[in-house]
């Protein structure tokens, strides 16, 4: 079997920025095991695989090791992909996910804005092994998809940290996102995830789905400017609306192709 293979930097105006994803379109779904396959193979932060039903888009997203439950940059470049490579004449796209529900993409100019549920963080105790980093978290909050967030004391922490990947993987979190309050920006963070087959993630939609929330009731507003301050780099424009969170960002195509399975 043939099937088309685009790769797409999300959240970023070029190509060598941002978050590269696969996106794979389908008639129908493939078994489990050969979508994860396919995503070993690809060896990027995540594989998005999407199936046109009945006037919308069912995907599915997975990394290199696992399923995940929600993916905001291969959802950003799929929606790429469905307008740009092809062609709906629309400005909005319907997603489905089995694991987290109804989600949007909406083109505006040349922003690509996710709809996507907003989820609460909740502030737990300290953890000895963090706590014993060279630089201490200020605050420990947990939230939705297994996420542990620290916030840190400004954004120049989170640009510098060296982080201990070993410690990292025997936490019981599966992603671990370091955030703090911008210099250049809003808010800043940084996200790992070697649990699942992440080691570090450029740029992260899915975290924004806490990190708004969190930072709009903290900064008092709720239209914001994100950077993921990782290596590539990240630029996210948020919004806080209720019980969901747009999250907007540009998506450039580094590749397309054809692979066989």
């Amino acid at each position: 079997m043939k099937l088309e293979i685009f790769q797409v930097d999300a959240f970023a105006s070029r190509v060598f920025a941002g978050n590269p994803a696969a996106v794979v379109p389908l008639e129908e779904w493939l078994p489990d095991d050969v979508m994860v396959n396919i995503a070993a193979e690809n060896n990027l932060a995540e594989t998005a695989f999407f199936v046109p039903v009945a006037g919308r888009y069912q995907i599915r997203w997975f990394t290199p090791k696992v399923e995940v439950d929600l993916c905001g940059h291969a959802t950003l470049a799929s929606a790429h992909v469905i307008f740009d490579e092809l062609g709906l004449d629309e400005d909005a796209i319907r997603f489905h996910s089995h694991r987290s529900g109804e989600l949007g993409v909406e083109r505006q100019g040349d922003r690509l804005v996710l709809d996507f549920p907003a989820y609460p963080m909740t502030e737990i105790e300290p953890i000895e092994a963090v706590a014993a980093m060279p630089v201490a978290p200020l605050k420990y909050c947990e939230a939705q998809g297994n996420m542990l967030f620290l916030l840190m004391k400004d954004q120049r922490t989170v640009e510098g940290l060296v982080p201990d990947m070993r410690l990292i993987e025997e936490l019981p979190y599966d992603e671990v996102i370091f955030t703090a309050k911008g210099d250049d920006c809003d808010f800043a963070s940084r996200m790992f995830a070697p649990r699942i087959g992440i080691p570090e993630d450029p740029a992260t939609g899915a975290i924004h789905c806490s990190l708004i929330p969190y930072w709009s009731a903290e900064l008092g507003k709720s239209e914001m400017f994100a950077r993921q301050v990782s290596a590539r780099g990240g630029e996210l424009i948020c919004e806080y609306a209720g019980d969901r969170v747009k999250i907007g960002g540009q998506a450039v195509t580094f590749m397309r192709g054809e692979i066989n399975v």
